[in-house]
């Protein structure tokens, strides 16, 4: 069992972070110089990429919580890997590269054309980027309505937060399919509001699809996560657990990318400002396995869950034509669901102070 120090302050946990917030504000600064030659158009990049950052680490505060349940089982080798070389791909991958391949995709251009876009016709980026939303919030909706009904729909879990509905979903989780069944219910209920024709049909197949992607991470990540089985059976997370983080956290990344698109059109200044995000991210991810947090308090996980099922939720209803929740309301949904779920667990310790901790 590995071993970790718990002296770490937390300002030490967040260092790097730190540093990113430095030079990501700095290089906006710069950003806001060259482009505009102003001190009020440069105050205004400035502000926007600190808003962006807020706003990014507002929506992941579930996001760092499930992966830190993720990362706790898996090998110290594959902890370090999804550290290093997955925020590389959270920041440049899903910042970056992701908001390119849909106008790629979109407008039917190449990789180079779409970066000149970007650059030179920021607002006919956005405008492509606009249009692709339903389809990426069907995809993306699914993916983290299915993730949050795994951890309801366990017949291991034992710790509810909220008895009833989480008793009943843990009475019929032996029935196999159960929440894909829930899922497919769900997404048929919302294609009824998506308007007849083309985008009704889109929208059924992103739900399909985002279905599928989590299935097939599922499946191959217990094929590849095999081969790691030790002499006691007991399978440690590698590179099928890696995976499935790097997925979990790009359908994370969607509404926060779109979204920013309602700030700014230029995709360097969302890059700027979502990547300083993902390095709190990273840095409370880390925080949380480290310090055994999760254990600690036992009801943590409960409330990231119910945040990614409304987020799920939300990300359906975006999809419907004509309707906007803001980006703040999802990041102040979620974080208050973390809290209310962190004041339950402190009031469970209180009560409880000889209980083992949560598993």
């Amino acid at each position: 069992m590995t071993t970790y120090p718990l002296q770490k302050s937390t300002l030490s946990y967040l260092t790097w972070a730190f540093v990113a917030t430095a030079v990501g504000l700095a290089l906006g600064a710069w950003l806001g110089w060259e482009s505009t030659g102003t001190l009020q158009g440069t105050a205004s990049i400035f502000f926007i990429c600190a808003v962006l950052a807020v706003l990014e680490i507002s929506l992941s505060f579930d996001n760092a919580i499930v992966n830190a349940n993720k990362l706790k089982t898996m090998d110290p080798v594959w902890q370090r890997r999804f550290l290093t070389w997955g925020i590389l791909i959270a920041v440049f991958g899903m910042r970056i590269v992701f908001p390119l391949l849909i106008v790629v995709i979109a407008a039917q251009v190449g990789p180079w054309t779409a970066l000149v876009m970007a650059a030179a016709e920021p607002e006919q980026y956005a405008a492509i980027m606009h249009d692709a939303h339903m389809p990426i919030a069907a995809f993306g909706g699914t993916f983290l309505m299915m993730v949050a009904l795994s951890f309801f729909f366990d017949h291991e879990k034992d710790i509810h937060w909220v008895p009833g509905f989480e008793a009943w979903a843990q009475r019929y989780s032996s029935i196999k399919g159960m929440e894909i069944a829930f899922v497919l219910l769900v997404s048929l209920a919302i294609s009824r509001l998506v308007p007849e024709g083309p985008e009704r049909s889109t929208f059924i197949i992103c739900c399909v699809y985002g279905l599928v992607t989590f299935l097939v991470v599922e499946v191959l990540g217990a094929f590849l996560d095999k081969s790691q089985e030790t002499a006691s059976a007991a399978a440690r997370g590698g590179l099928g657990a890696f995976l499935y983080l790097e997925v979990l956290d790009a359908s994370f990344s969607f509404d926060g990318v779109i979204g920013a698109f309602a700030l700014t059109q230029n995709l360097f200044i969302i890059a700027i400002g979502l990547g300083i995000g993902a390095m709190y991210v990273r840095s409370m991810t880390i925080m949380l396995v480290e310090r055994g947090t999760l254990a600690q308090y036992r009801y943590l996980e409960h409330g990231a869950f119910y945040a990614i099922l409304i987020l799920s939720v939300i990300m359906y209803i975006q999809a419907i034509p004509g309707v906007h929740i803001p980006e703040v309301i999802t990041g102040l949904g979620g974080a208050c669901l973390i809290g209310l779920a962190l004041w339950s667990s402190i009031r469970w310790n209180r009560a409880n102070p000889n209980a083992a901790p949560a598993h």
